[in-house]
């Protein structure tokens, strides 16, 4: 993860002297900014460092029809988590003097699920499987110097 404390101090007496107003858009902005970089990974299936995810386990045992076995190969061929990275499910906007990004509503439990590697069930009233940990959310070091040139490209205009 990338270390802001450089960053932090360089702009702070810069953010200072915006009006509230501007502060707000500059903060929707670098959210906005994050968010597309952590949908791009989510396409990509990796965590914020680099590291591609653990894969998907295999199908279970044979199923009963050939259409139940057409889905699942589809399914496998799929990225993960595809509806989860959309604007309607991944939010960003400015709160107080912080710039976030987070899953929206129902999303926001799934998401945590899989973040965390923690159990849950597959289907109401279905089994409960143990999920491995996939780092949906972070800051890579490459997302803190695209944070330093928007700073520097709001502060130029």
């Amino acid at each position: 993860m990338a270390d802001f404390t450089a960053l932090e101090t360089w702009a702070e007496g810069m953010l200072r002297k915006l009006q509230p107003a501007q502060q707000r858009r500059l903060l929707v902005d670098v959210a906005r900014r994050l968010r597309t970089t952590n949908a791009q990974r989510m396409r990509a299936q990796q965590d914020p460092e680099g590291q591609a995810w653990e894969p998907r386990r295999p199908p279970g045992p044979a199923l009963r029809s050939r259409r139940e076995q057409l889905r699942q190969q589809a399914q496998q061929r799929q990225p993960m988590f595809a509806k989860l990275r959309q604007q309607k499910h991944l939010k960003a906007r400015a709160a107080g003097a912080a710039a976030v990004v987070e899953f929206a509503s129902r999303a926001q439990r799934i998401a945590r699920v899989h973040h965390f590697g923690e159990e849950d069930t597959v289907n109401p009233g279905g089994p409960r499987v143990r999920y491995p940990a996939r780092e949906l959310l972070g800051i890579s070091d490459d997302d803190a110097n695209t944070l330093r040139d928007v700073l520097v490209d709001h502060f130029r205009s």
